[in-house]
């Protein structure tokens, strides 16, 4: 007897252990899948300058993500129930892998990092020399090489590794998260299901926290690591030509995905239902067989009746007004975030004088948290008073319109244009803005023949930034590599500059003092309206969900996904980026002279586009919100109107029982 019960005491411990195992699988599956999409959106501006690309491509490199998910899903949607799911899984997690793998590959083909400098090899020994005979020289050498360099270097699309490396990655995405909701609720009890699915969403917070503390770290090292001694860098983490590990930090995301995977090859396709493990091993493996048989029966069923019930779904959605206007307010409201989220690390770089890996860290700390926090409140509070779906509606757009009234606050949060001469100011000091190249030269600077192409800026004893040793007039130059000292600054001396030294220094000036204050009241905003918005996220959510039929809500919820993704997570990075380089005072320049990635922003325009069009955006957004408010508050009132017709009636029943 001792024998026949063994087996039934270890299948039950087996397939309970099989499910936890599955658990804990799809968490870092969550963790990987979100880590790295994190850490992609934190390396678009070192993977824009790396490219030498305008800011308007990377937004396309970031949408191509939605794209690759757009081209799947309809094939996981149809096939997912029907085939292995653990093993499409794990599938999914190795082809995510393979994307990352290629996002790095461009680092290994292509050339060491060569940054725009208007400084010589020979300059590493300590001398001192006239710096408009060296531009010369150095316009000829580049002259002879040019032919060659167009040919070999970065003016070549190795971009698009990158691009097609993000559609795979979007192709591996798509299976994971469906599938696993799809195998949890198949096969854990009915009240434990919506515990274990909070339990993975708890894991896509985790995920981009991670992503982005990586990417953090990878935007402080030299993009050329180990390669490179650092002490040859004359550019700091603040230059606008400074090109972190981008490379390093895809790797070990490709290496997470690819081991997150690894569990799911293991597991069973289908499971014995949670708590109801069979005494004997014989019976287990039939009720697994039944259970597998019944899920694929009713899977072909849901199939044929979905394709039958399509149209008729369809049309009912497209008459359902709350349905269609919350689609259309989820386009508006995703497409200012998306926007904003993608070039958030750039904003504080060139707002506040932060160096990338700064920017992406304080993004991190300050706005994942209490997003967490928001989400988790609102959602204990939809639970805890039960709130109808008008009450849902009125808290998501009064929490959301405190919020949207909050954010103006932030174009109080500025810093001013630093002082760049023939950019931001004149060379005699006035501020006047320019997009013109010419205003680059000036007469203090006339007899050096100067390029207007490099950026290799010098902050000058005066406190303004020169975009080159040579426009700033220097005729001489003393120490080595970053310690380099230029002398005899003509422009510097022109510029009204009281003092004996005219003398410039490498790198652009510091921004004014008052830009770290500055900074920790926007981000001090960013906390507020991060927590604010996150609370009315799941009463807004609920409002989707209650519109729709029983019958409707997994189709319903597929096409608003599918709109979020095609006219909002799509086009928004692109429109943002081509915004952004509207405002682009200063080009790089390419190897054959083509215009490069931007390397100075009017930031004051920048401001006006980077929190304008996410106001207006938003600000229309409310209009559909009225209306579904009007509707529900009208649909409120009909169904109130039915119960005092009906009442008089139970009025009357009532005293004819007590009679």
């Amino acid at each position: 007897m001792k024998e026949t019960k063994k087996p039934a005491a270890t299948e039950k411990f087996c397939c309970i252990s099989k499910f936890k195992v599955f658990l804990l699988a799809s968490s870092f599956a969550y963790i990987a899948k979100t880590m790295s999409g994190a850490y992609m959106n934190s390396m678009l501006t070192q993977i824009e300058r790396r490219f030498n690309i305008p800011a308007s491509l990377v937004g396309i490199i970031n949408g191509s993500f939605e794209i690759g998910n757009l081209l799947v899903i309809a094939f996981v949607s149809y096939f997912g129930a029907k085939l292995h799911r653990p093993r499409i899984i794990a599938l999914g997690c190795t082809v995510m892998s393979f994307g990352c793998l290629l996002i790095s590959l461009p680092h290994f083909l292509m050339e060491r990092y060569q940054y725009e400098t208007a400084l010589s090899p020979l300059e590493n020994s300590s001398s001192s020399m006239s710096m408009c005979l060296i531009n010369q020289s150095q316009s000829f050498t580049h002259m002879e090489k040019q032919s060659a360099e167009c040919e070999q270097t970065s003016g070549s699309l190795m971009w698009v590794f990158v691009l097609v490396g993000n559609i795979i990655r979007g192709i591996g995405e798509t299976p994971i998260m469906p599938l696993v909701i799809s195998y949890v609720e198949d096969f854990s009890k009915a009240e434990n299901s919506p515990f274990y699915i909070g339990c993975l969403q708890i894991a896509t917070v985790i995920g981009p926290f991670l992503g982005f503390m990586l990417g953090s770290y990878c935007a402080q090292l030299y993009v050329d690591l180990g390669f490179t001694d650092i002490e040859e860098v004359t550019i700091t983490l603040t230059d606008a030509r400074w090109v972190g590990a981008w490379w390093l930090g895809i790797l070990i995301c490709a290496s997470v995905n690819l081991l997150a995977g690894i569990p799911f090859c293991f597991l069973p396709k289908s499971l014995p239902k949670e708590g109801q493990a069979s005494e004997t091993e014989l019976l287990s493996m039939r009720n697994a067989s039944l259970l597998q048989e019944r899920s694929e029966t009713q899977a072909k069923r849901k199939m044929r009746e979905i394709t039958k019930d399509f149209i008729p779904f369809l049309r009912s959605l497209f008459h359902n007004p709350v349905y269609m206007l919350f689609i259309c307010i989820t386009v508006m409201q995703f497409s200012a975030y998306i926007g904003m989220i993608t070039f958030m690390p750039k904003y504080l770089e060139q707002q506040f004088g932060k160096s990338a890996s700064q920017a992406i860290f304080l993004i991190a700390v300050y706005n994942l948290p209490v997003i967490c926090i928001g989400y988790f409140l609102g959602g204990f509070l939809m639970k805890k008073f039960k709130i109808s779906t008008i009450q849902a509606a009125n808290i998501a757009f009064w929490i959301s319109l405190i919020e949207y009234l909050i954010y103006f606050a932030a174009y109080f949060t500025v810093c001013e244009n630093s002082p760049v001469a023939g950019l931001t100011v004149s060379y005699e000091g006035v501020e006047q803005v320019s997009y013109m190249e010419t205003t680059l030269l000036a007469d203090c600077n006339s007899d050096c023949d100067c390029s207007v192409k490099v950026w290799d800026p010098v902050c000058g004893a005066n406190g303004i930034t020169y975009v080159s040793p040579c426009l700033a007039g220097c005729t001489a130059s003393d120490g080595t590599r970053k310690y380099t000292v230029f002398e005899n600054c003509t422009c510097v001396a022109a510029s009204g500059f009281s003092s004996g030294n005219v003398s410039a220094v490498l790198g652009q000036c510091d921004k004014e003092a008052n830009c770290d204050m500055m900074l920790h009241y926007f981000l001090i905003l960013c906390i507020v309206c991060s927590l604010i918005y996150s609370l009315g996220a799941m009463p807004g959510y609920m409002v989707l969900i209650r519109s729709l039929k029983p019958e409707e809500k997994s189709f319903g919820m597929g096409i608003h996904t599918l709109a979020s993704r095609v006219f909002a997570g799509i086009p928004s990075p692109i429109y943002f980026g081509a915004l952004i380089d509207s405002t682009c005072l200063k080009w790089g320049t390419l190897s054959c002279g083509g215009e490069g990635a931007c390397r100075m922003y009017d930031i004051v325009t920048y401001r006006w586009f980077y929190l304008g069009l996410p106001a207006i955006l938003r600000g229309v957004s409310y209009i559909p919100c009225v209306l579904i408010l009007l509707i529900l508050k009208k649909q409120l009132k009909s169904s109130d109107g039915k119960t005092l017709k009906r009442s008089p009636m139970a009025m009357q029943a009532i005293e004819e029982q007590n009679d």
